[in-house]
C-alpha cells in the first residue's frame, strides 16, 4: 500500500514539474527528454504499484497457509 502512495506521489512530482517548467519554443530537445522523463516515471509509479499488489497477494496467501498450518497442528495435537 505504501509503496503504491510512493509512486504515484513521484509520477506526480515529475508531472508537475514538467509542466511547472513549461517549455520555450525554441528549446524542443529538452521538452523532449522531459516528456520521456515523465513517461519514465509514470512507468515507475506504475511498476511499483503492480509490484506492491504482487507483495500484498502474496502476504494474504501466507497467512492463509500459516492459518491453515495452525489448524493442522491443532489437530494432530489433540488427537
Amino acid at each position: 500500500m505504501r509503496l503504491r502512495s510512493i509512486g504515484a506521489s513521484a509520477a506526480g512530482l515529475m508531472l508537475v514539474t514538467v509542466i511547472g517548467t513549461g517549455c520555450p519554443s525554441g528549446d524542443k530537445g529538452t521538452a523532449t527528454r522531459a516528456e520521456t522523463a515523465a513517461t519514465r516515471a509514470e512507468d515507475a509509479a506504475k511498476r511499483a504499484e503492480s509490484a506492491a499488489s504482487r507483495v500484498e497477494a502474496a502476504a494474504q496467501r501466507a497467512e492463509a497457509a500459516a492459518e491453515k498450518a495452525e489448524r493442522a497442528f491443532g489437530r494432530s495435537t489433540r488427537k
